[in-house]
């Protein structure tokens, strides 16, 4: 398979949509969540939709097929919440292994497919890493800031058996994202070089944080500029913003990323602010209209979606990308 860094070069690589705005549409029930293996459960299951590769694995195939058609280059395994520490809830933890292990699969198996159609357009398969439910910055308790509801090791572990199911399951690369607490990505990137080393093998690394408001901070406080720093030590593929805005309010923090980096710059925004019930109101039409600006200004080489984009946003997107050539990477202009 032709190595993704000199696609980078040639052009600009779409990232798949929502995996979940595309599950809702299902309207799977607790029932569906279950499952037979899982019928007799003692906690409730719905919305826990990594485990769905388990129990709904044909609809997961399906999803990941319909933007492949839309024309991603890149699709991402249902693996948001799947560590340790965000599978407590369901008291899932001990099935951490076989839910990435089985999603990485999945998706593989539909990318090698597509590939095989069109050789000459390869399909990856990128193993998503989310931030966890906790957040070792900050403190949960306004009464006690000093507390932490979890700590860097803990972390790093959850996060590092996450690594070790991708990567048996077959992910061509990782993509840290939705990054609220550089800290708890700090664990994640971690937890990558551990099993990078232990397994004396290289995968690529994508990181994508999220601006969280109009101030143009992450979470636990950081720039775009500062966010850049702190995880430009590790030898990444690319770096980038997803969720929590549009994809007009991302220019001026892309604009940062893009004039501070040597690497390829990544942004896959939502589909619009939310409105008043949660949904996203931008058409395909209107987000490929603002997605635009990014390929105009040269400021992006991977484009797709987050919360409430869909295989039709995906395919708006691929053919406008076909148009513009990837943001130059400052180290070839030297």
């Amino acid at each position: 398979m032709k190595d993704i860094k000199s696609i980078l070069k040639d052009r600009i690589l779409v990232l798949d949509g929502a995996m979940g705005t595309m599950l809702q549409r299902y309207k799977f029930t607790e029932a569906d969540f279950r499952g037979e293996r899982f019928k007799e459960w003692h906690s409730p299951l719905q919305g826990n939709n990594d485990l769905l590769s388990l129990t709904q694995p044909e609809a997961i195939a399906t999803i990941h097929g319909k933007y492949l058609e839309a024309g991603a280059d890149i699709i991402e395994t249902n693996t948001f919440s799947g560590t340790t520490v965000a599978m407590a809830d369901y008291h899932m933890e001990d099935l951490v292994y076989e839910l990435n292990f089985e999603s990485a699969r999945i998706a593989r198996k539909v990318a090698d497919e597509f590939t095989a159609k069109d050789p000459k357009k390869p399909r990856f398969v990128a193993g998503s890493i989310g931030p966890t439910n906790k957040t070792a910055s900050m403190s949960p308790d306004v009464n006690d800031p000093g507390f932490r509801a979890i700590s860097f090791d803990e972390l790093r572990l959850a996060y590092k058996q996450q690594v070790e199911a991708l990567v048996d399951g077959g992910v061509d690369m990782l993509l840290v994202e939705t990054i609220f607490d550089t800290l708890n990505a700090k664990a994640a990137l971690f937890a990558i070089e551990e099993v990078k080393e232990e397994r004396n093998m290289d995968v690529p690394i994508m990181v994508s944080g999220t601006i969280t408001d109009a101030s143009g901070r992450t979470l636990s406080g950081q720039t775009a500029e500062a966010f850049l720093i702190s995880i430009s030590h590790i030898p990444i593929l690319s770096v980038g913003f997803n969720c929590a805005l549009g994809a007009s309010q991302l220019v001026p923090h892309l604009e940062v990323l893009s004039s501070k980096t040597d690497f390829p710059v990544s942004a896959h925004p939502n589909a619009g602010l939310p409105n008043a019930f949660g949904e996203y109101d931008e058409s395909p039409t209107q987000m490929a209209a603002q997605i635009k600006e990014y390929l105009e200004k040269g400021l992006v080489n991977i484009v797709g979606g987050c919360c409430g984009t869909t295989p039709e946003h995906i395919k708006a997107m691929a053919e406008l990308v076909k148009h513009y050539k990837p943001r130059k990477l400052m180290v070839e202009s030297l």
